[in-house]
């Protein structure tokens, strides 16, 4: 299967575990702030904050990438802004092809790192905080060590979901091989191409393997994160 790839299809499989992989990193600390935000915070208008989260698991994703392309386009205000600030422009770049993934897969992020932080025991970080602990203390050495099996599982779908990631791609950043064309995009365009069938199961068949490997070796570390706080 491999030696029948073309080298359009490894740039494709290559630029979408880039793009996964930045996306899930890029997302992190914010999904990890959002989660903790919306698990512990009580504050007027939670319930908007976290339908303004959700929104992108609803949404048509074609309807957030042309939003995207509103705001971070070249003639956007946010575009404007980083092209003329810092020379970043996200526009039809791999670079936006990551920030739409991180959008339509942090919703799940922070699902999954959310209920994590809700089975956690408060009693155990009330306990710290009565011996003296701050409660970025509290955060560092128990809330958000108990957090890592939510975390993992919550980097791995906003993983999956940027790599399966189509609608809001294609419409703000397109289809140009090399720099956006990712595998979803490319086996669109290979089902718009006579004889195109087998470049579109082959890309089909290494998302597949590369999807459930992540969910695999996902599933090993919580279990063997679980066995070592159970054991601590």
């Amino acid at each position: 299967m491999f030696d029948a790839l073309t080298p359009a299809e490894w740039d494709a499989i290559h630029l979408s575990i880039r793009i996964a992989t930045v996306a899930m990193i890029g997302s992190l600390p914010f999904g990890i702030a959002v989660a903790y935000l919306l698990g512990r915070g009580r504050f007027p208008g939670r319930t908007l904050v976290d339908g303004i989260v959700h929104l992108p698991l609803v949404m048509p994703p074609v309807v957030t990438g042309y939003l995207l392309l509103l705001l971070c386009g070249r003639r956007g205000p946010i575009g404007i802004f980083l092209e003329d600030t810092f020379g970043i422009v996200l526009a039809f770049r791999w670079t936006g092809a990551a920030v739409a993934c991180a959008i339509m897969g942090f919703p799940l992020m922070v699902r999954a790192m959310r209920l994590s932080l809700e089975a956690i025991d408060t009693r155990l970080e009330s306990a710290a905080s009565t011996l003296g602990a701050s409660r970025i203390a509290v955060f560092a050495t128990i809330t958000l060590p108990l957090m890592l099996p939510g975390i993992l599982a919550g980097m791995v779908l906003s993983f999956a979901r940027a790599l399966g990631e189509f609608g809001a791609t294609i419409t703000f950043v397109g289809n140009i091989p090399g720099e956006t064309q990712t595998i979803p995009t490319a086996i669109y365009t290979y089902t718009q191409v006579p004889g195109g069938d087998l470049g579109a199961l082959r890309l089909t068949a290494i998302s597949i393997v590369i999807s459930l490997a992540a969910l695999i070796i996902s599933d090993v570390m919580a279990r063997r994160m679980t066995r070592r706080m159970l054991g601590a």
